[in-house]
């Protein structure tokens, strides 16, 4: 029977996480050197080949990807089990854009419990901007945000797609200004869609303006209105009407995540956060033809 040590598979997990052996050194705080032959070490012991590594691509075996979520387990009983050792809970203070705490959200913050039980987690959601000014206040320790423009830092964990969501019997008259909903006169989605509306040379008015979710799919719904939207937050019973209507292609943005934390197990549980979002899949609202 093949003994496994905490540390080689670790190093897998991250490894298969990241798809890079560069990045997965950064993110385990050793070098990349140190990461191969730990997982060397591994693939001896288990007897078969669990990543395939080329000169322009890292991938998982098909034992590789079959074995990754009991190496996953195995991690997590550990964690768990060190957890139990300390007394002593630890704080982490959490900024999520409001666009991204979607369905399943619940479960993502549940991983994250169950990784580190002693881990106390602390959730802020809200816009962008004000999210990153509490990070910057050192109030958050990390945060899930729209990368705004004058930023390059952080890291890409996914992507917020937009499109132009309606009720399905909504009517607009080409030549009359579109009518628009959004959540308030600075929000991104608004200035996203103005801009390309007037790009492309097409008249908007606003019907409504403000509010939260809730008040956009009421004004969405009831055909008074189209609303930029993220497709993850877009309300059920709308349909994305962009291509029907002839309206300009929103374009993606990049959610990142920003951190200051430093010690390996605040870390590892970003790491396991970055994770979730990566493997989550937005499902697009449905066209109309």
């Amino acid at each position: 029977m093949a003994t496994l040590d905490v540390e080689s598979v670790q190093a897998f997990v991250t490894v298969a996480d990241l798809r890079s052996f560069t990045k997965a050194a950064a993110t385990l705080g050793t070098t990349q050197a140190a990461v191969s032959v730990k997982l060397k070490r591994l693939e001896d012991r288990l007897g078969f080949r669990l990543i395939e590594r080329t000169p322009r691509k890292v991938r998982l075996s098909e034992r590789g990807a079959a074995f990754l979520c009991s190496a996953r387990d195995f991690i997590s009983a550990h964690e768990r089990a060190i957890a139990g050792l300390s007394a002593t809970p630890r704080r982490l203070a959490l900024g999520f854009l409001d666009h991204v705490a979607g369905p399943d959200f619940p479960p993502l913050l549940a991983r994250l419990h169950e990784h580190d039980p002693a881990l106390v987690i602390e959730v802020r959601i809200d816009v962008s901007q004000r999210l990153l000014e509490a990070f910057d206040k050192g109030l958050l320790d990390a945060v899930i945000v729209r990368r705004e423009d004058n930023r390059r830092d952080g890291e890409v964990v996914t992507h917020d797609h937009l499109g132009w969501f309606a009720a399905p019997g909504f009517v607009w008259t080409k030549g009359t200004p579109l009518r628009l909903a959004s959540f308030a006169a600075n929000c991104p989605e608004r200035l996203l869609a103005t801009r390309a509306l007037d790009a492309a040379g097409i008249a908007w008015s606003e019907t409504f303006v403000g509010g939260g979710i809730t008040a956009i799919a009421a004004a969405v719904l009831a055909g008074l209105a189209v609303a930029p939207l993220a497709h993850q937050v877009a309300p059920a019973g709308a349909v994305e009407v962009g291509r029907q209507l002839g309206l300009p292609p929103l374009p993606a943005t990049d959610i990142i995540l920003l951190s200051t934390l430093t010690d390996t197990r605040s870390r590892e549980a970003l790491r396991i956060l970055a994770t979730a979002f990566r493997e989550r899949r937005w499902q697009a609202r449905p066209r109309l033809a």
